[in-house]
This record gives C-alpha cells, sequence and structure tokens, in this order.
C-alpha cells in the first residue's frame, strides 16, 4: 500500500471513530498503535518509546502547577474582589461593566491560562451585574466567552507551556513572547466595545464615575492580585526561578491569598486539585497520544511527503501560513485548539521550520488562530460553558455577541504577522 492510501485510511478511521463518540485521545492512540503495528511492522514497545520521549519533561510540571494556582483562585470567588475594583476605574467609560470584563481577564490571564476558568469565572461574577443594569444579553455574553481567549495567550500560559515542552522550544521565551500580542489584543477588545457602543448607546447602560475615594480603595483590592502576577512572572522573566519553580510559587500565594479572603475551604481545595488532575491527564495522554502518531507518519514517509509538497506550492512562507490559517478557521468549527495543535503539528511543524519561520513566534500566532475555536460555531467550548453558566440565554444569543470580536482577532494577527517583533521582542531582551 502506497504512503498516500495508508494516509486517508488513518484519517478516515481517526474521523470514524470521533464521530461515534469516542474521545480524540483514544482515536489517536487506537489508530496510531494499528498503523505502526500494521503498515510500519515496528514492535509495540515502539508504543511506550514514543510516550515517555514525550512526557519525560521537567518542564511539563510547571502545568499542572498552573492549573492548580487558576482553579484555586476561580473556584474561591476571589476574583469577585477584582472585577468590582476594575469596575471602579473603567465602569464610567462606553460598556464600561464589558470594558471591566475584558481588563479582568486580561489580568486573570496572568493568573490562570485557562479559557474555560476564565469563561466560567466571568460567566459567573460578572453577567449577573450586567443584566441587572440591562446591559444587552448579546454584548455582555460575546465579550465574557471572546474575552477568555486572552488566557491562554497572556502568560502564564498553559497552551504555550505544552507547545514548548513538545516542540522543544523555550518555555520563557514563548510566556514573554505573548505578553506584548496580549495586551494589543486587550486594548483592540475594549476598542470594539467603545465603537459598538457610541454606535448604538441602547446596548449598555452609561454609568457615573466613581469618587476618587473609592477608585483608590480599589487600588488596594488590587494589589494582591499584582503581587502574585508581578511575583510569579518576574520570578521567570528575571532568571530567578525556572517556569516550574516559579508556577509553585503561584500556587503557593493563590492559597494564601485566598485564605486571607477567606474563602478557601477543604471542598474547594479538593475541587481545585481534582479539576487540576483532569485536565492535566487529558492534556498529556492526547499530547502522548499525538507523539505515537507523529511517530507512525513520519515512520511510513507521509509527513516527509506531505512536507514537500507543501514546500513546492508556488505561494511562499506567508501564503503556506495563511492557508494553515484557514485550516484552523474550519477545524476550530469541531475542534478545540489543543486538539488541533496535536492532530496538526506532526505535519505543521516540519513544513514552518523548513520555511524558516521562528517558532516562538509561530506559537503566539497558532494561540490565536486556534483559540477563535472557543467562540465558534457550533462546538466551541466557551459557548457550551457559558449556556451551563447562564441557561437563561440561548447559545445563539452569545454567538451573535461574540462575532463582532473576531474582527480583533484577526486584526491583531494580521498586526503580528506584519510586525513580527509583537512577539520578538520581549524574548531577545531576557537572553
Amino acid at each position: 500500500m502506497d504512503p498516500i492510501t495508508f494516509l486517508i485510511l488513518m484519517v478516515t478511521a481517526l474521523m470514524l471513530l470521533m464521530f461515534c463518540g469516542l474521545e480524540i485521545a483514544w482515536s489517536v492512540g487506537v489508530v496510531a498503535t494499528a498503523g505502526l503495528i500494521w503498515y510500519t511492522g515496528q514492535p509495540i514497545d515502539q508504543l511506550a518509546a514514543a510516550t515517555w520521549s514525550s512526557l519525560n519533561s521537567f518542564t511539563l510540571t510547571a502545568m499542572p502547577l498552573f492549573i492548580l494556582m487558576g482553579n484555586i483562585l476561580g473556584n474561591s470567588g476571589v476574583h469577585e474582589r477584582l472585577f468590582n475594583a476594575i469596575d471602579k476605574w473603567v465602569g464610567h467609560m462606553p460598556g464600561g461593566l464589558v470594558c471591566s470584563v475584558i481588563f479582568g481577564n486580561a489580568i486573570f490571564a496572568a493568573m490562570s491560562g485557562s479559557t474555560i476558568a476564565a469563561t466560567a469565572t466571568f460567566g459567573k461574577i460578572a453577567f449577573p451585574v450586567m443584566e441587572k443594569k440591562n446591559y444587552d444579553p448579546a454584548l455582555s455574553l460575546g465579550a465574557i466567552a471572546s474575552a477568555s481567549i486572552l488566557a491562554p495567550l497572556i502568560p502564564p500560559s498553559i497552551l504555550l507551556i505544552i507547545y514548548g515542552a513538545w516542540q522543544g522550544v523555550s518555555i520563557v521565551d514563548l510566556l514573554a513572547a505573548g505578553i506584548i500580542p496580549g495586551l494589543t489584543l486587550t486594548a483592540l477588545f475594549i476598542l470594539t466595545v467603545v465603537v459598538r457602543v457610541k454606535i448604538n448607546p441602547s446596548l449598555a447602560q452609561r454609568q457615573e464615575k466613581a469618587p476618587l475615594a473609592e477608585r483608590v480603595k480599589a487600588l488596594i483590592d488590587i494589589l494582591p492580585f499584582a503581587l502574585l502576577i508581578f511575583g510569579v512572572l518576574g520570578a521567570i522573566f528575571g532568571g530567578l526561578m525556572t517556569p516550574t519553580e516559579a508556577a509553585a510559587l503561584g500556587s503557593f500565594l493563590a492559597i494564601v491569598l485566598a485564605l486571607l479572603a477567606g474563602r478557601l475551604t477543604l471542598p474547594i481545595l479538593k475541587k481545585s486539585l481534582l479539576e487540576t488532575l483532569s485536565v492535566t491527564s487529558f492534556s498529556l495522554f492526547i499530547m502522548a497520544m499525538a507523539t505515537v502518531m507523529s511517530h507512525t507518519l513520519n515512520s511510513a514517509g507521509i509527513i516527509p511527503l506531505v512536507k514537500d509538497y507543501v514546500i513546492s506550492l508556488p505561494i511562499g512562507k506567508y501564503g503556506v501560513i495563511i492557508m494553515f490559517f484557514m485550516m484552523y478557521i474550519v477545524m476550530g468549527c469541531f475542534f478545540d485548539s489543543w486538539s488541533m495543535l496535536f492532530l496538526t503539528f506532526p505535519f505543521v511543524m516540519p513544513i514552518l521550520m523548513n520555511l524558516g519561520v521562528n517558532p516562538i513566534w509561530w506559537g503566539v500566532i497558532y494561540v490565536m488562530a486556534g483559540e477563535q475555536s472557543t467562540i465558534t460555531p457550533p462546538f466551541g467550548l466557551s459557548l457550551f460553558v457559558l449556556r451551563s453558566v447562564v441557561p437563561q440565554h440561548s447559545m445563539g444569543t452569545t454567538v451573535r455577541g461574540a462575532l463582532p470580536f473576531m474582527i480583533p482577532i484577526y486584526l491583531n494577527i494580521i498586526l503580528c504577522m506584519v510586525f513580527p517583533q509583537m512577539c520578538l521582542w520581549l524574548p531577545s531582551l531576557i537572553k
């Protein structure tokens, strides 16, 4: 059997297993193992060797610790103080509460790195306030779903940690690369809200500017969160700690912060630990199975074949990048960003490396291209999370509100493509 026929069989079998309801990690593992034994003729112990090579990484230990940090902060509810404090400063802007959600997501991103956690947290604490003040439900829900994309972009990003550990790219450089694009995307989100509310003031009720005394008090409420962020990121970028050590520090500080706020209980701690175990196990399992799939396809000669074909296309480096971007837009309707990373990178990375694409720059671009899947119907994860948190509004309402936020996401990607130093300048400073 020629490699192309084998590839078609592999993809067909993978799609059939997933459409039958088998989880992606198991589907990839079954297909990869069958191809490894049947087509390449390699012994089954290659499964163990490939799996061990992907997971035997000290860097990966940072992932569960950062996830735990975000879970502690999210489940304890201490972010209510953060949201209320931010609202004192930006609540008077057009669409002030929505702007507060976006600012809050940017700060939450620096303490969590989880899209789902950000969506659930602000869906619970922010939407009831906006609904009480007669904000347009579509605008409110769309902003909550869209702003959660900041979580995997602004460090510490779980997705960037996985990407870096899997592809052998510096985690510190990747985390630094996400800062400026994360801030520019935050600004573009807020600009989108302001413009929409200026055009249609009925979308959001204008608030009075908070007195100076209340805004000063709000700064005191924000201070513990700021210390946590600067403590963790400062330790990483200052070279004082490895990402893993900084993640342990962040988890400890999150527990201390929740204790001082009187919000940490044994059930909350147990829930946070179990959620951390669940997310970590899922991500590492699919990462291991994707490594087996990559090994199988490479051994079958398929990856070199696809690489040579794509590189020979007369569309140039940026044409290939745009082609991949369009692929992720379509795939985003059916898969989440983590699944797309593991399913496509065995093909994508050899092509990009051959074209001379900087892997740090591409990591940031992929996060934005892949994470838009969370607000893309019909299977966007943030859409389902908000539907469970705010069941009184349909998923269509959230989609209608989120679609305009696609514009700043695409614009930010274009800016990073035109000005790659947006991603590469900060990593160059910390070398």
